[in-house]
Protein backbone atom coordinates (compact mmCIF):
# COMPACT_ATOMS: atom_id res chain seq x y z
CA UNK A 1 0.00 0.00 0.00
CA UNK A 2 1.43 3.34 -1.41
CA UNK A 3 1.80 6.47 1.52
CA UNK A 4 1.08 9.52 0.34
CA UNK A 5 2.39 12.71 1.86
CA UNK A 6 -0.36 14.94 3.09
CA UNK A 7 -0.52 18.21 1.66
CA UNK A 8 0.86 21.28 3.76
CA UNK A 9 -2.28 22.70 5.37
CA UNK A 10 -2.66 26.59 3.44
CA UNK A 11 -1.65 29.30 5.61
CA UNK A 12 -4.66 31.78 7.22
CA UNK A 13 -3.19 35.06 6.09
CA UNK A 14 -5.82 37.18 7.62
CA UNK A 15 -4.70 35.52 10.85
CA UNK A 16 -1.03 36.17 10.17
CA UNK A 17 -1.72 39.49 9.34
CA UNK A 18 -3.21 39.63 12.75
CA UNK A 19 -0.07 38.51 14.44
CA UNK A 20 1.65 41.08 12.43
CA UNK A 21 -0.54 43.98 13.60
CA UNK A 22 -0.29 42.85 17.10
CA UNK A 23 3.77 42.31 17.03
CA UNK A 24 3.45 46.17 16.30
CA UNK A 25 1.21 47.06 19.06
CA UNK A 26 3.42 45.38 21.40
CA UNK A 27 6.12 48.05 20.96
CA UNK A 28 4.40 51.13 18.87
CA UNK A 29 1.48 53.25 20.02
CA UNK A 30 0.46 54.44 16.18
CA UNK A 31 -1.82 57.69 15.95
CA UNK A 32 -4.93 55.50 15.21
CA UNK A 33 -6.53 52.34 14.34
CA UNK A 34 -5.73 52.56 10.84
CA UNK A 35 -2.03 53.22 11.12
CA UNK A 36 -1.31 49.96 12.76
CA UNK A 37 -3.64 48.47 9.55
CA UNK A 38 -1.54 50.20 6.89
CA UNK A 39 2.07 49.28 8.72
CA UNK A 40 0.88 45.48 8.82
CA UNK A 41 0.12 45.39 5.18
CA UNK A 42 3.03 47.70 4.52
CA UNK A 43 5.03 44.77 5.56
CA UNK A 44 3.53 42.26 4.05
CA UNK A 45 3.70 44.31 0.55
CA UNK A 46 7.60 44.41 0.88
CA UNK A 47 7.44 40.46 0.42
CA UNK A 48 6.23 40.99 -2.60
CA UNK A 49 8.02 43.58 -4.28
CA UNK A 50 8.57 41.89 -7.40
CA UNK A 51 4.96 41.37 -8.03
CA UNK A 52 3.87 45.03 -7.90
CA UNK A 53 4.08 47.63 -10.43
CA UNK A 54 5.12 50.03 -7.94
CA UNK A 55 5.22 50.59 -4.33
CA UNK A 56 3.89 52.69 -1.20
CA UNK A 57 6.47 54.13 0.16
CA UNK A 58 5.94 54.90 3.86
CA UNK A 59 6.53 57.76 5.85
CA UNK A 60 6.86 57.86 10.21
CA UNK A 61 7.15 61.52 10.23
CA UNK A 62 6.69 64.04 13.25
CA UNK A 63 7.22 67.67 14.78
CA UNK A 64 9.43 66.43 17.84
CA UNK A 65 11.88 63.93 18.93
CA UNK A 66 10.78 60.86 20.75
CA UNK A 67 7.66 60.48 19.29
CA UNK A 68 8.26 56.47 18.44
CA UNK A 69 9.60 56.98 14.78
CA UNK A 70 12.72 55.05 14.75
CA UNK A 71 11.40 52.56 16.80
CA UNK A 72 8.55 51.54 14.20
CA UNK A 73 11.21 51.04 12.01
CA UNK A 74 12.97 48.84 14.34
CA UNK A 75 10.45 46.87 14.22
CA UNK A 76 9.54 46.87 10.47
CA UNK A 77 13.18 45.95 9.91
CA UNK A 78 12.54 42.36 12.08
CA UNK A 79 9.64 41.97 8.98
CA UNK A 80 10.63 42.86 6.28
CA UNK A 81 13.29 40.84 3.92
CA UNK A 82 16.67 41.50 2.91
CA UNK A 83 16.18 45.16 5.53
CA UNK A 84 18.78 47.49 5.43
CA UNK A 85 18.50 50.58 7.88
CA UNK A 86 20.66 53.63 6.93
CA UNK A 87 20.89 56.92 8.05
CA UNK A 88 22.78 58.73 5.66
CA UNK A 89 23.69 57.63 2.32
CA UNK A 90 24.67 58.61 -1.44
CA UNK A 91 22.48 58.30 -4.29
CA UNK A 92 25.71 56.03 -5.62
CA UNK A 93 25.54 54.18 -3.12
CA UNK A 94 21.87 53.12 -2.70
CA UNK A 95 21.40 52.47 -6.52
CA UNK A 96 24.18 50.05 -5.67
CA UNK A 97 22.52 48.78 -2.73
CA UNK A 98 19.37 48.10 -5.03
CA UNK A 99 21.57 47.02 -7.69
CA UNK A 100 23.40 43.86 -5.54
CA UNK A 101 23.16 40.40 -6.55
CA UNK A 102 21.58 39.78 -2.43
CA UNK A 103 18.35 40.54 -4.11
CA UNK A 104 15.97 43.53 -3.94
CA UNK A 105 16.47 45.39 -0.71
CA UNK A 106 13.55 46.99 2.03
CA UNK A 107 15.18 49.92 2.49
CA UNK A 108 14.50 51.72 5.81
CA UNK A 109 16.18 55.70 5.94
CA UNK A 110 16.06 56.79 9.55
CA UNK A 111 16.07 60.75 10.43
CA UNK A 112 15.38 61.36 6.80
CA UNK A 113 15.28 65.01 7.85
CA UNK A 114 18.98 64.86 7.75
CA UNK A 115 18.51 64.57 4.02
CA UNK A 116 15.60 66.75 3.34
CA UNK A 117 15.62 69.54 6.04
CA UNK A 118 16.13 72.68 6.17
CA UNK A 119 19.92 72.85 7.21
CA UNK A 120 20.47 69.26 4.63
CA UNK A 121 20.65 71.00 1.27
CA UNK A 122 18.89 69.83 -1.67
CA UNK A 123 20.06 66.57 -2.46
CA UNK A 124 18.08 66.03 -5.74
CA UNK A 125 20.08 63.21 -6.32
CA UNK A 126 18.84 61.18 -3.21
CA UNK A 127 15.25 62.27 -4.37
CA UNK A 128 15.53 61.27 -7.62
CA UNK A 129 16.10 58.10 -6.03
CA UNK A 130 13.50 57.94 -4.07
CA UNK A 131 10.88 59.20 -6.43
CA UNK A 132 12.40 57.23 -9.27
CA UNK A 133 11.74 53.86 -7.53
CA UNK A 134 8.36 54.19 -6.92
CA UNK A 135 7.62 52.40 -10.02
CA UNK A 136 9.09 49.33 -11.42
CA UNK A 137 11.44 49.48 -14.16
CA UNK A 138 12.54 52.78 -13.35
CA UNK A 139 16.61 53.26 -13.78
CA UNK A 140 19.02 56.05 -13.92
CA UNK A 141 22.22 56.59 -15.42
CA UNK A 142 25.12 56.72 -14.04
CA UNK A 143 29.45 57.15 -14.51
CA UNK A 144 31.03 53.77 -13.26
CA UNK A 145 34.81 52.75 -13.44
CA UNK A 146 37.86 53.14 -12.32
CA UNK A 147 39.73 56.52 -12.95
CA UNK A 148 39.49 57.82 -16.08
CA UNK A 149 38.03 54.36 -17.75
CA UNK A 150 34.64 55.54 -16.92
CA UNK A 151 31.42 54.27 -19.39
CA UNK A 152 27.45 55.16 -18.26
CA UNK A 153 25.84 52.37 -16.68
CA UNK A 154 22.12 52.37 -15.94
CA UNK A 155 20.82 51.15 -12.56
CA UNK A 156 17.60 50.27 -11.09
CA UNK A 157 15.81 52.24 -7.76
CA UNK A 158 12.61 49.96 -7.59
CA UNK A 159 12.28 48.78 -3.91
CA UNK A 160 10.09 49.50 -0.96
CA UNK A 161 11.33 52.49 1.12
CA UNK A 162 9.89 52.90 4.74
CA UNK A 163 11.66 56.42 5.87
CA UNK A 164 11.32 58.12 9.57
CA UNK A 165 12.00 61.98 10.50
CA UNK A 166 11.23 65.37 11.84
CA UNK A 167 8.64 67.61 10.05
CA UNK A 168 8.14 66.86 6.81
CA UNK A 169 9.38 66.14 3.04
CA UNK A 170 9.30 67.29 -0.33
CA UNK A 171 6.29 67.06 -1.92
CA UNK A 172 7.41 64.73 -4.40
CA UNK A 173 8.49 61.91 -1.83
CA UNK A 174 4.90 62.79 0.10
CA UNK A 175 2.46 62.28 -2.49
CA UNK A 176 4.02 58.94 -3.12
CA UNK A 177 3.81 57.57 0.44
CA UNK A 178 1.56 55.96 3.25
CA UNK A 179 1.51 58.97 6.20
CA UNK A 180 1.65 58.09 9.80
CA UNK A 181 2.16 61.27 11.72
CA UNK A 182 3.62 60.25 14.94
CA UNK A 183 3.36 61.71 18.62
CA UNK A 184 4.73 61.26 22.51
CA UNK A 185 2.79 58.65 24.29
CA UNK A 186 0.18 60.17 26.39
CA UNK A 187 0.20 59.36 29.87
CA UNK A 188 -2.02 56.44 29.60
CA UNK A 189 0.07 55.17 26.80
CA UNK A 190 2.27 52.12 26.78
CA UNK A 191 3.80 49.76 25.55
CA UNK A 192 6.20 47.33 25.49
CA UNK A 193 9.98 47.58 25.96
CA UNK A 194 12.12 46.68 22.65
CA UNK A 195 14.91 44.52 23.49
CA UNK A 196 16.68 43.44 20.53
CA UNK A 197 18.40 40.28 22.09
CA UNK A 198 15.08 38.96 22.27
CA UNK A 199 12.50 40.57 20.36
CA UNK A 200 14.30 40.48 16.98
CA UNK A 201 13.78 36.70 16.67
CA UNK A 202 10.57 36.83 17.25
CA UNK A 203 10.18 39.24 14.62
CA UNK A 204 12.19 37.09 12.14
CA UNK A 205 10.00 33.96 12.19
CA UNK A 206 7.29 36.08 11.86
CA UNK A 207 8.99 37.70 8.56
CA UNK A 208 9.19 33.93 7.28
CA UNK A 209 5.90 33.19 8.07
CA UNK A 210 5.08 36.12 5.90
CA UNK A 211 7.75 35.13 3.08
CA UNK A 212 5.69 31.43 3.29
CA UNK A 213 2.49 32.86 2.53
CA UNK A 214 3.01 35.51 0.23
CA UNK A 215 4.68 33.18 -1.82
CA UNK A 216 1.84 31.16 -2.04
CA UNK A 217 -0.26 34.30 -3.43
CA UNK A 218 2.47 35.54 -5.60
CA UNK A 219 0.26 34.83 -8.52
CA UNK A 220 -2.64 36.28 -7.62
CA UNK A 221 -1.34 39.31 -6.55
CA UNK A 222 0.23 39.92 -9.69
CA UNK A 223 -2.71 39.45 -11.66
CA UNK A 224 -4.45 41.55 -8.83
CA UNK A 225 -6.48 45.10 -9.83
CA UNK A 226 -8.10 45.74 -6.37
CA UNK A 227 -11.54 48.00 -6.04
CA UNK A 228 -10.08 51.35 -4.98
CA UNK A 229 -12.64 53.40 -2.56
CA UNK A 230 -15.07 55.72 -3.97
CA UNK A 231 -13.19 58.94 -4.22
CA UNK A 232 -9.23 57.66 -4.57
CA UNK A 233 -7.88 57.56 -7.92
CA UNK A 234 -4.33 58.56 -9.77
CA UNK A 235 -1.73 59.26 -7.19
CA UNK A 236 -3.34 58.06 -3.66
CA UNK A 237 -4.97 54.88 -5.93
CA UNK A 238 -1.04 54.17 -7.18
CA UNK A 239 0.07 54.05 -3.35
CA UNK A 240 -2.32 52.10 -1.74
CA UNK A 241 -3.60 49.63 -5.24
CA UNK A 242 -0.20 47.43 -3.65
CA UNK A 243 -1.78 47.35 -0.28
CA UNK A 244 -5.48 46.65 -1.01
CA UNK A 245 -4.15 43.85 -2.94
CA UNK A 246 -2.50 42.25 -0.33
CA UNK A 247 -5.67 43.13 1.89
CA UNK A 248 -7.95 41.16 -0.50
CA UNK A 249 -5.46 38.36 -0.82
CA UNK A 250 -5.76 38.10 3.18
CA UNK A 251 -9.78 37.83 3.33
CA UNK A 252 -11.00 38.12 6.39
CA UNK A 253 -11.62 41.45 7.81
CA UNK A 254 -8.40 42.74 6.11
CA UNK A 255 -10.29 44.04 2.61
CA UNK A 256 -12.98 46.23 4.10
CA UNK A 257 -10.23 47.46 7.10
CA UNK A 258 -7.91 48.31 4.47
CA UNK A 259 -10.25 50.37 2.86
CA UNK A 260 -10.91 52.14 5.75
CA UNK A 261 -7.75 52.97 6.37
CA UNK A 262 -6.95 53.91 2.77
CA UNK A 263 -9.82 56.37 3.08
CA UNK A 264 -9.14 57.75 6.21
CA UNK A 265 -5.04 58.25 6.16
CA UNK A 266 -5.32 60.11 2.10
CA UNK A 267 -8.34 62.53 4.22
CA UNK A 268 -5.86 63.12 7.27
CA UNK A 269 -2.62 63.84 4.48
CA UNK A 270 -4.70 66.27 2.64
CA UNK A 271 -6.00 68.51 6.09
CA UNK A 272 -2.30 68.09 7.24
CA UNK A 273 -0.17 68.68 4.50
CA UNK A 274 0.01 72.10 3.46
CA UNK A 275 -0.57 73.15 -0.14
CA UNK A 276 2.12 74.70 -2.35
CA UNK A 277 3.09 77.94 -1.98
CA UNK A 278 1.23 79.04 -5.23
CA UNK A 279 -1.81 76.91 -4.45
CA UNK A 280 -2.16 78.46 -1.07
CA UNK A 281 -1.91 81.77 -3.21
CA UNK A 282 -4.41 80.98 -5.55
CA UNK A 283 -7.19 79.73 -2.88
CA UNK A 284 -7.12 82.67 -0.65
CA UNK A 285 -7.60 84.82 -3.52
CA UNK A 286 -10.54 83.20 -4.63
CA UNK A 287 -11.89 82.47 -1.05
CA UNK A 288 -10.41 85.86 0.54
CA UNK A 289 -9.38 88.41 -2.11
CA UNK A 290 -12.23 88.17 -5.31
CA UNK A 291 -15.56 86.69 -3.42
CA UNK A 292 -16.97 86.81 -6.77
CA UNK A 293 -15.56 90.36 -7.90
CA UNK A 294 -14.27 90.56 -11.42
CA UNK A 295 -10.99 92.40 -10.47
CA UNK A 296 -9.19 93.64 -7.96
CA UNK A 297 -5.96 95.98 -8.13
CA UNK A 298 -2.72 94.96 -6.75
CA UNK A 299 -2.87 97.35 -3.74
CA UNK A 300 -6.32 95.55 -2.53
CA UNK A 301 -4.49 92.46 -3.41
CA UNK A 302 -1.62 93.07 -0.93
CA UNK A 303 -3.70 94.80 2.07
CA UNK A 304 -6.08 91.84 2.15
CA UNK A 305 -3.24 88.85 2.10
CA UNK A 306 -1.07 90.42 4.26
CA UNK A 307 -4.17 90.78 6.92
CA UNK A 308 -4.93 87.02 6.83
CA UNK A 309 -4.18 85.26 10.17
CA UNK A 310 -2.45 82.06 9.98
CA UNK A 311 -1.77 82.96 6.52
CA UNK A 312 2.21 83.03 4.93
CA UNK A 313 2.02 85.70 3.01
CA UNK A 314 3.00 88.60 5.57
CA UNK A 315 6.37 86.93 6.50
CA UNK A 316 8.05 85.22 2.97
CA UNK A 317 11.17 84.22 3.47
CA UNK A 318 13.05 85.55 -0.20
CA UNK A 319 16.55 84.10 -0.04
CA UNK A 320 16.13 81.61 2.64
CA UNK A 321 17.61 83.51 5.74
CA UNK A 322 15.12 87.11 5.06
CA UNK A 323 11.53 87.68 6.16
CA UNK A 324 9.70 90.21 4.33
CA UNK A 325 6.05 90.88 3.30
CA UNK A 326 4.97 89.66 0.13
CA UNK A 327 5.76 92.36 -2.43
CA UNK A 328 3.50 93.18 -6.22
CA UNK A 329 6.72 91.73 -7.69
CA UNK A 330 6.45 88.54 -5.51
CA UNK A 331 2.79 88.11 -6.49
CA UNK A 332 3.59 88.77 -10.17
CA UNK A 333 6.22 85.72 -9.65
CA UNK A 334 3.95 83.50 -8.18
CA UNK A 335 1.19 83.90 -10.28
CA UNK A 336 3.18 83.29 -13.21
CA UNK A 337 3.65 79.91 -12.57
CA UNK A 338 0.33 79.45 -13.88
CA UNK A 339 -1.75 80.20 -16.98
CA UNK A 340 -5.06 82.00 -18.25
CA UNK A 341 -7.49 79.67 -20.19
CA UNK A 342 -5.36 80.92 -23.50
CA UNK A 343 -2.53 79.16 -22.17
CA UNK A 344 -0.12 82.55 -21.57
CA UNK A 345 1.37 83.47 -17.97
CA UNK A 346 -0.89 85.10 -15.14
CA UNK A 347 0.19 88.54 -15.43
CA UNK A 348 -0.98 92.25 -13.85
CA UNK A 349 -2.86 93.63 -16.36
CA UNK A 350 -4.09 97.51 -16.07
CA UNK A 351 -7.40 98.15 -14.38
CA UNK A 352 -9.15 100.98 -14.98
CA UNK A 353 -10.63 102.79 -11.00
CA UNK A 354 -11.91 106.63 -11.33
CA UNK A 355 -9.17 108.60 -13.26
CA UNK A 356 -6.39 105.93 -12.68
CA UNK A 357 -5.62 102.46 -14.21
CA UNK A 358 -3.07 100.64 -11.38
CA UNK A 359 -2.04 97.36 -11.99
CA UNK A 360 -3.96 94.35 -11.08
CA UNK A 361 -5.83 90.77 -12.02
CA UNK A 362 -8.77 90.05 -13.68
CA UNK A 363 -10.61 87.16 -12.14
CA UNK A 364 -11.32 85.45 -15.59
CA UNK A 365 -7.25 85.23 -15.77
CA UNK A 366 -7.62 83.10 -12.34
CA UNK A 367 -10.66 80.79 -13.07
CA UNK A 368 -8.87 78.47 -15.04
CA UNK A 369 -6.40 78.16 -12.52
CA UNK A 370 -8.71 77.70 -9.66
CA UNK A 371 -10.92 75.58 -11.06
CA UNK A 372 -7.40 73.14 -11.69
CA UNK A 373 -5.81 73.67 -8.69
CA UNK A 374 -7.74 74.40 -5.61
CA UNK A 375 -9.68 72.66 -3.46
CA UNK A 376 -13.54 72.76 -3.85
CA UNK A 377 -14.35 75.97 -2.31
CA UNK A 378 -16.15 76.48 0.85
CA UNK A 379 -20.21 76.58 0.98
CA UNK A 380 -20.13 80.01 2.24
CA UNK A 381 -17.21 81.31 -0.13
CA UNK A 382 -18.24 85.06 -0.59
CA UNK A 383 -17.67 86.87 2.85
CA UNK A 384 -19.39 90.08 3.58
CA UNK A 385 -17.55 93.04 2.20
CA UNK A 386 -16.82 94.53 5.48
CA UNK A 387 -14.53 90.89 6.28
CA UNK A 388 -11.03 92.10 4.99
CA UNK A 389 -11.99 95.43 2.52
CA UNK A 390 -9.41 97.15 1.24
CA UNK A 391 -8.95 100.60 2.52
CA UNK A 392 -8.42 103.79 0.34
CA UNK A 393 -6.29 106.81 1.76
CA UNK A 394 -7.82 107.83 5.11
CA UNK A 395 -8.86 105.10 6.02
CA UNK A 396 -11.90 105.41 3.90
CA UNK A 397 -13.74 101.81 2.79
CA UNK A 398 -13.72 100.65 -0.89
CA UNK A 399 -16.73 99.38 0.48
CA UNK A 400 -19.60 102.38 0.62
CA UNK A 401 -22.89 99.47 1.81
CA UNK A 402 -21.55 96.52 3.66
CA UNK A 403 -23.50 94.47 2.25
CA UNK A 404 -22.09 95.22 -1.06
CA UNK A 405 -20.09 92.57 -3.23
CA UNK A 406 -16.79 93.48 -4.10
CA UNK A 407 -17.75 94.64 -7.27
CA UNK A 408 -16.79 97.89 -6.34
CA UNK A 409 -13.66 98.14 -8.64
CA UNK A 410 -15.87 98.80 -11.85
CA UNK A 411 -15.28 101.51 -14.65
CA UNK A 412 -17.47 103.74 -12.83
CA UNK A 413 -15.84 103.84 -9.60
CA UNK A 414 -14.69 107.39 -9.37
CA UNK A 415 -12.62 106.75 -5.60
CA UNK A 416 -8.40 106.53 -5.90
CA UNK A 417 -7.05 103.18 -4.35
CA UNK A 418 -3.60 103.24 -2.44
CA UNK A 419 -0.84 102.21 -4.57
CA UNK A 420 1.82 100.22 -3.22
CA UNK A 421 5.42 101.88 -4.53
Amino acid sequence: MTSTTPPAPSIDGAALLDEVEAFHRRFNVFPTEHAYTAVALWDAHAHLIDAFDGTARIAFLSPEPGSGKSRALEIIETLTPRAATTVNASANALFRLVAADAGTPTLLFDEIDTVFGPKAGGNEEVRGFLNSGYRRGAKSLRCVGEGSDQKAGWFDSFCAVAMAGLGSLPDTILTRSVIIRMRKKAPNETCEPYRRRVHERQGHILRDRLAEWTATIHGQIADAWPEMPEGVSDRPADVWEPLLAVADAAGGHWPERARAACVALIKAASQGDEASLGVRLLTDLRDKVFCGSDRMPTAAILEVLLSLDDAPWADMSDDGQSIKPLTARGLSKLLSQYVRPDNTPIKPRGIRVGSGTPKGYYAEDLRDAWTRYCPPPPEKSATSATSATPQVNGGESVADDPSESRHMFAETDTRQLRIAG
